[in-house]
C-alpha cells in the first residue's frame, strides 16, 4: 500500500473503515433522493461528505509517511 511496510499498513487500515462509510453515504445520497432534486442541497450534502473524505485520506497518507520514516 503506497510502499509502506506491513506494520504501517496495518496501522493505517483503521482509517479505511470511516473512508468506506463516507463513500457509501456519498453514493447513497447521490442515488437515492427522498426529496425533490435541488442542486444547492445536493452540492452542500456532497460537499459535507467530500471534504472530510479528502482530509481523512490525506491525513492517513501523511501519517503513513511519518510512521514509516520514524521506523527507518
Amino acid at each position: 500500500m503506497f510502499g509502506f511496510d506491513r506494520e504501517t499498513t496495518l496501522d493505517l487500515v483503521v482509517n479505511a473503515v470511516p473512508l468506506v462509510i463516507i463513500l457509501f453515504f456519498m453514493i447513497m445520497f447521490a442515488v437515492i433522493q427522498e426529496w425533490p432534486f435541488d442542486a444547492f442541497l445536493f452540492v452542500v450534502s456532497q460537499g459535507l461528505l467530500l471534504v472530510p473524505f479528502v482530509l481523512l485520506a490525506l491525513l492517513t497518507y501523511v501519517a503513513g509517511r511519518v510512521i514509516s520514516r520514524d521506523q527507518a
